[in-house]
């Protein structure tokens, strides 16, 4: 049976997936003026991607171990919504920087996807085990729960692919589209925080 509070975890993984594709299709734009957009940049990129967001399992793996909370499940959104910002305030001068100091394109790009998306990557990736450990009560379910959870999480991170391609770019700057993704993660966190505290309140109140 899918509770209130298993919709908002799934909405919430459909989200991350959501934001984690989008910030993802965005660097290309955001390295391109520096170091153009050819196959080593994507290469750039997606390695950075892939390496943080394992960082990110890993980490997430090992805070849901301690405590579960709806609440901490929050402040992992807010703590990214504050990383990301960072992307649309400092990408120019970092990769001026770095592009005056490297001439090979291929390792500028590295290093410039290194230090604009490593950190707020890492922290997204914490969303996936943290979710399914919220989610899983009966360990005989475990591989189902897992499975609806990345099923959901990828299908956002699909639609984040496609929506910020066909439509996002076109219709808004990408500094814009990123403090919105930012947003987003700020609210959802501040959402799953106060739904939680609403359910300690309830709780205590049907004891009273």
């Amino acid at each position: 049976m899918l509770t209130k509070t298993n919709a908002l975890i799934y909405f919430l993984a459909f989200s991350g997936g959501f934001s984690i594709m989008g910030i993802e299709l965005l660097g290309g734009r955001i390295l391109a003026p520096y170091f153009g957009s050819s196959v080593h940049i994507w290469g750039s990129i997606i390695t950075v991607f892939m390496l943080s967001l394992s960082f990110g399992y890993l980490l997430g793996g090992k805070l849901s171990i301690r405590h579960p909370s709806l609440t901490k499940y929050g402040l992992i959104f807010l703590v990214a919504s504050i990383m990301v910002v960072p992307i649309a305030l400092f990408a120019e001068p970092i990769m001026a920087f770095i592009f005056s100091h490297i001439e090979d394109s291929r390792y500028g790009s590295l290093l410039a996807s290194t230090a604009l998306f490593f950190i707020p990557t890492i922290i997204l990736g914490m969303i996936s085990p943290y979710s399914v450990r919220l989610l899983v009560t009966n360990s005989e379910r475990s591989g189902q729960v897992a499975g609806g959870l990345y099923f959901v999480s990828t299908l956002g991170s699909a639609l984040g692919t496609i929506i910020t391609s066909f439509y996002m770019v076109l219709a808004f700057d990408v500094n814009t589209i990123i403090l919105g993704f930012a947003g987003v993660l700020g609210t959802l966190g501040l959402i799953a925080i106060c739904f939680d505290k609403l359910k300690v309140r309830e709780a205590v109140y049907a004891q009273a």
